[in-house]
């Protein structure tokens, strides 16, 4: 996974490209948010077998992607479902194994129907949960480098960016070769390793709290979209505002389809092609207020069934992208 912070953006600080390293352990998870009578509190966990105060977290099982380990964690470990916003930090450190253990974490509020419908007992792993404010949250965690994390979520708060909503720019997954395929280009279908790449970035998106399907009428964005919409049990909406033949002869309207998504104020998923994604993520940098820079083309650049998440402020989508990270399926 990428990281990008958008230049211009709300918030000052910035996240580091993480770096692929040999032998280490990785996992992901989140710092909790809800807010309670008008305050801000955070979830914290006490571990049985470690007697420490930490931020729920756990080691990403194979085949998945961090994202989905960061959502599926928190909920074994408190019982809680949630959907991811802003990423804030990566801790790294060494284990007695001597590997090095890399923790993705985001920022993820707790619904409080989400809340309500927690079965969460004290158990072998976890002894309690408990919401507190940021303020007593780091004079309880036990470690350092949650310290660290927690410190750049507070800066997310004092920018007034904690609520955000993302909007997705997927491309779309392995298709046929142009050589392989004797029809009408837009008809040209997945192939069999696009089709397993279709069902593995579930997961993920459905981390993001996706709630709307958007993608261009091309057989093999309809076909990306597929297992995602039935998982969701939503509809998806196809057009040829965001295909590439219409790009290619000039009569896209990118500008509308991502103006209504970013006025929605709702996490939705956009599935193109490969030209036509730099043009969305531009779209997108205008429609926000956004500078351009470099980050917007390396987030455009996609290999098939990789997408990029952009993060909007959902109280003013016109103060910036608070942070664009970059995800690419293990398929």
């Amino acid at each position: 996974m990428t990281v990008r912070q958008a230049e211009g953006s709300a918030s000052a600080q910035s996240l580091a490209r993480p770096k692929t390293v040999e032998k280490a352990v990785y996992a992901a998870g989140a710092v909790v948010w809800r807010i309670v009578d008008g305050k801000l509190r955070i979830l914290l966990i006490h571990r049985t077998k470690y007697r420490d105060v930490t931020l729920p977290k756990g080691k990403v099982d194979p085949g998945e992607m961090l994202a989905e380990t960061a959502v599926r964690e928190v909920h074994e470990e408190t019982g809680i479902r949630v959907s991811l916003g802003v990423p804030v930090g990566v801790s790294r450190y060494h284990l007695a194994s001597t590997k090095q253990k890399v923790v993705h974490y985001w920022a993820a509020e707790a619904t409080e129907d989400a809340i309500r419908a927690s079965t969460f007992v004290p158990n072998r792993e976890i002894a309690a949960i408990e919401w507190v404010s940021v303020k007593k949250a780091r004079a309880r965690l036990s470690y350092p480098v949650d310290l660290e994390i927690l410190d750049f979520f507070d800066n997310l708060v004092d920018d007034g960016v904690l609520h955000t909503f993302p909007i997705v720019a997927l491309r779309h997954a392995k298709a046929l070769s142009r050589s392989e395929w004797d029809g009408a280009d837009a008809a040209r279908p997945l192939s069999e390793r696009g089709r397993h790449q279709a069902k593995s970035i579930v997961g993920p998106l459905r981390a993001f709290g996706i709630r709307k399907i958007v993608t261009s009428d091309a057989v093999r964005c309809v076909d990306t979209v597929k297992p995602l919409a039935k998982s969701l049990e939503r509809k998806a909406v196809r057009t040829e505002q965001i295909s590439q033949d219409a790009w290619e002869d000039g009569t896209a309207d990118l500008r509308s389809i991502v103006g209504r998504r970013v006025r929605s104020g709702k996490p939705a998923v956009l599935c193109s092609h490969g030209p036509v994604l730099p043009g969305l993520l531009a779209e997108i940098s205008l429609a926000t207020g956004t500078i351009r820079g470099s980050y917007l083309s390396s987030a455009a650049d996609l290999e098939p069934a990789a997408f990029s998440v952009v993060h909007l402020s959902a109280t003013n989508p016109g103060s910036g992208i608070i942070a664009i990270e970059t995800h690419v399926p293990k398929v």
